[in-house]
């Protein structure tokens, strides 16, 4: 198995890793997790639910673009660094969401959709 389908893996993953740190520490309700979610008004446990969410909004396209490159391309190590790189960028992403840094955080973003551009359109420059 390749390098970047170990990937989609670790990004399937990453936003339950966001929402293990909004949950941390004292004040969370496991009865009610989603009236506790909704009642997270600021701070960094409303910052790392948001990255938690968004986590599942990058992962689908992450993971068509891995398996239409594997599909379509076969595996190539160009694919795999970008599968890499996007899931540092997606790290890096979560800690400047949680720790309040916007800025990095949309560079961290926007790097992270170049990625998987790449990845998707690897057949084509392959």
């Amino acid at each position: 198995m390749s390098v970047a389908l170990w990937c989609v893996l670790v990004a399937g993953l990453l936003p339950y890793a966001a929402v293990l740190i909004a949950k941390s520490g004292p004040g969370y309700d496991n009865a009610d997790p989603r009236g506790w979610a909704a009642k997270q008004t600021d701070g960094f446990r409303r910052r790392a639910l948001a990255a938690h969410l968004n986590g599942f909004e990058a992962f689908p396209l992450f993971a068509a673009a891995v398996l239409v490159a594997q599909q379509v391309g076969g595996a190539h190590p160009r694919v795999d660094q970008l599968a890499i790189a996007f899931i540092a960028l997606r790290l890096v992403y979560l800690f400047c969401y949680v720790t309040d840094r916007p800025t990095p955080r949309s560079l961290a973003w926007s790097a992270g959709l170049f990625c998987v551009l790449g990845i998707f359109t690897s057949p084509v420059w392959r």
